[in-house]
């Protein structure tokens, strides 16, 4: 089998350029991102597949580990499934590349691919805390939880904004507050630090949304409300008033 030089590709696309990370389309008319990357001497591409685990693999015949481990959990009565550490470290390995996937598609506003690839993550999050058999195993991927409810929310919020939205992103990052803010405290210094960054980006986020609403928009909830009230009408009124709340942000410094 004969070795391509890839010294063409590389010339062709030098490092350091606006074009770092792009989206292109395979032979096989798969979407996949190419990264270009530079350590020390070595120059090269690193690529990975959009769709399906990013590795392009079929573990046990599957899209990825965790629907062949679903399936043997359905297979088996709840009380007798457990994961051992071997399987555990295959999830965790899975769930590692596909947050390494969702990070980079958050840059190419690839929304709908962030919040399914955030949706498979926290379901093998759940799977993993649920069925291991070692409790390091259950506990370690729990100092990541307020952060991949971030990006799951933001991806979420970035949806609406596409269909004009404001207010349905808002919502979003609303939602998004309120669960990471009622999360129990871990004794885990990064689950907290990620717990108050995520906070932080959060409400970035929200005042940012806040500007682009119109400016009568509050106004006119608010006349809304005090109408509600005068015709007695105190459930519309109390939808209103939750409404205006999350739209201001009350609750949340």
């Amino acid at each position: 089998m004969s070795v391509k030089d890839i010294g063409d590709l590389l010339d062709d696309w030098l490092y350091g350029g606006p074009d770092t990370v792009r989206l292109i389309r395979g032979d096989d008319k798969r979407e996949a991102v190419q990264i270009r990357v530079r350590i020390g001497t070595y120059h090269g591409i690193l690529q990975f597949n959009c769709d399906g685990r990013p590795d392009g693999t079929r573990p046990y015949g599957c899209s990825f580990a965790l629907d062949h481990h679903e399936d043997q959990f359905a297979r088996a009565s709840e009380d007798g499934f457990t994961l051992n550490h071997a399987q555990c470290e295959e999830l965790f390995e899975e769930s590692a590349m596909t947050y390494e996937r969702y990070v980079v598609l958050l840059q190419l506003n690839q929304w709908d691919r962030v919040v399914r690839d955030t949706e498979r993550n926290m379901r093998l999050f759940r799977f993993v805390n649920r069925y291991a058999k070692k409790q390091e195993d259950r506990k370690r991927l729990e100092r990541w939880w307020p952060y991949i409810l971030r990006i799951y929310h933001t991806a979420k919020a970035h949806q609406k904004l596409d269909d004009d939205d404001v207010e349905g992103a808002l919502q979003e990052v609303h939602e998004g507050m309120l669960v990471i803010g009622s999360l129990d405290k871990l004794e885990d210094e990064v689950h907290e630090l990620e717990r108050d960054r995520s906070l932080k980006e959060l409400r970035r986020m929200q005042r940012k949304l806040q500007r682009r609403l119109p400016p009568q928009e509050l106004q006119k909830l608010e006349t809304e409300k005090q109408q509600a009230v005068v015709e007695q009408d105190y459930e519309r009124a109390a939808t209103l008033r939750d409404r205006i709340r999350r739209l201001r942000g009350d609750g949340f410094s």
